[in-house]
């Protein structure tokens, strides 16, 4: 199935939660991030049981210092 993440299209399995998607898309320690699926927050706690669908639209937000 199709997913947008941050404005680029992936290709993801049928049956493909948030964390598995991070795992293959995201390649890095998921730390100081939030995501948002069709622009809802899902907890951190949530992630390995939110299911995406075909079309979703992810943003993955990394957290920044400065001031």
């Amino acid at each position: 199935m199709d997913i947008t993440v941050n404005q680029q299209s992936y290709s993801v399995s049928e049956t493909c939660s948030l964390q598995q998607m991070l795992d293959a898309v995201f390649l890095q320690p998921a730390k100081g991030i939030a995501i948002a699926v069709n622009q809802e927050i899902i907890p951190k706690s949530n992630w390995q049981t939110c299911q995406l669908q075909s079309g979703d639209t992810i943003t993955i937000i990394k957290a920044t210092q400065g001031g």
